[in-house]
């Protein structure tokens, strides 16, 4: 397998040996980016048949932390189809919806309980509004490790009874989801129990995001990727996975990545429009998108940072604008969550044009009465 030389801090820069188990940096929580040997990467694609391979998650091994490919843990994940927009010339969908549990999060979860069969762990403990927990319990429960999901107030009923079926303990919370998140970093530090969520190999994982997409495009970037932003580690994870692929001459530049957020919850958007290097944080989000109302996001100075990098755009978009998104998309034969149609509102809030591609993040029965009744397309 690919040798990893370290893992590092974004933050402070503090790095750790490869095989240590650490969720956020030790001196300043900040999250962890892992390192490889990419010498050895870019040997490793050179072969023919790499290019040539069909489109899958696990094709792209050799960008994530696995010791030995004997342990994965897999549903199917990614492979997701990228489909035209009847409505726009230019603009693609990738549909996530059609993951094993309904989201992208499969990506990660794939990958992090895969390294977590590697650790030799029994029990995990994880915070969710829903779709995470969801995916960690199918693939945990898949691996024979015990999962146990913090579930915040508001959570969708599905999505808690999507959990539930495979198996998990659901542990409902008062508040927010950083309220649920709160938790389990006690428990973690309290105990030293083994989490689940938003850190370094799940958004590893989700690396394949990107990866799929331009090779879906014959390893040519489009103008615009489109990502809702939530805690941030999909679109880190997307960043990464591209930084990655030109660094081993997969592609020669990057994309504009553009983060979309909701109105309430806008602690990254807000943030880039007034040049601030951090986040601001939410106490009360307030959106009909709740798989991404994260009030306090892990990952939102990395965001930032990627914007940055790739000359992005960030806007947020309205619940209104949410619903209607969805109502369109809806009209092309893809049903997405209000969380999964955000990326489409806010490339039509901003009028993106040439090659735009919009990451529909979640099924639509991952919460079917969002906004009330389900809305005829017609």
């Amino acid at each position: 397998m690919v040798k990893i030389k370290n893992q590092v801090c974004f933050m402070c820069g503090k790095k750790y040996k490869p095989e240590k188990v650490v969720f956020r940096c030790e001196k300043c929580g900040g999250s962890i980016d892992i390192n490889y040997d990419f010498k050895e990467i870019k040997n490793l694609i050179n072969k023919p048949t790499f290019t040539k391979a069909p489109v899958s998650h696990w094709k792209y091994w050799m960008f994530y932390p696995i010791k030995n490919l004997k342990n994965m843990i897999t549903l199917g994940e990614g492979g997701t189809p990228l489909i035209n927009d009847k409505f726009h010339k230019g603009r693609l969908l990738k549909n996530e919806g059609l993951n094993p549990t309904g989201s992208f999060k499969d990506r990660g979860s794939a990958v992090e309980i895969t390294k977590a069969v590697e650790n030799k762990v029994h029990n995990i403990y994880c915070p969710s509004t829903g779709n995470m927990g969801a995916s960690i319990a199918a693939y945990g429960t898949r691996a024979g490790i015990r999962v146990t999901v913090y579930v915040p107030s508001g959570a969708p009923p599905v999505k808690v009874q999507q959990i539930k079926s495979y198996g998990a303990r659901v542990v409902n919370m008062r508040g927010t989801y950083t309220n649920a998140l709160n938790s389990v970093y006690e428990l973690s530090e309290d105990t030293g129990a083994y989490i689940s969520g938003d850190y370094g190999y799940r958004g590893e994982g989700e690396k394949s995001t990107g990866l799929e997409i331009i090779d879906q495009l014959n390893w040519q970037i489009p103008d615009y990727i489109v990502i809702p932003v939530g805690m941030g580690n999909h679109f880190w994870g997307i960043h990464q996975g591209l930084k990655e692929a030109k660094m081993v001459g997969l592609i020669d530049k990057f994309p504009k990545l553009v983060a979309i957020q909701a109105s309430g919850c806008d602690t990254v958007v807000s943030s880039w429009k007034n040049n601030d290097p951090l986040p601001k944080t939410r106490k009360n989000p307030d959106t009909i998108a709740g798989a991404i109302a994260c009030g306090k996001p892990n990952f939102g100075a990395e965001v930032l940072y990627a914007l940055k990098q790739t000359k992005g755009l960030a806007e947020t978009v309205t619940d209104g604008e949410i619903l209607q998104a969805r109502k369109e998309l809806g009209k092309q034969g893809v049903w997405a969550e209000p969380a999964g149609a955000v990326a489409y509102a806010g490339a039509e809030k901003l009028g993106l044009s040439g090659q735009v591609v919009c990451i529909i993040t979640g099924h639509g029965l991952k919460d079917p009465f969002a906004g009330g009744a389900i809305p005829s397309v017609y």
